[in-house]
């Protein structure tokens, strides 16, 4: 028996998945855990419409005589 030198391994290693593709595998598996924004992200119509004034008024509570 000969042999002509150490012999080399082959790994193939599978192509990296697209991030589409894995946010839906993830999303099958464990659900839609988290949305993509929060709340506090969007934009909501009815909260531009109002001052910051009024927005503060509204924060008043009530045992502070607003």
């Amino acid at each position: 028996m000969s042999e002509s030198g150490p012999r080399k391994e082959v790994e193939s290693h599978p192509a990296p998945e697209p991030e589409w593709k894995r946010k839906a595998r993830l999303a099958r598996i464990f659900g839609d855990v988290l949305p993509e924004t929060t709340r506090d992200e969007q934009d909501d119509p009815g909260e531009r419409s109002q001052s910051s004034d009024d927005w503060l008024k509204a924060q008043v509570p009530p045992h502070h005589g607003g």
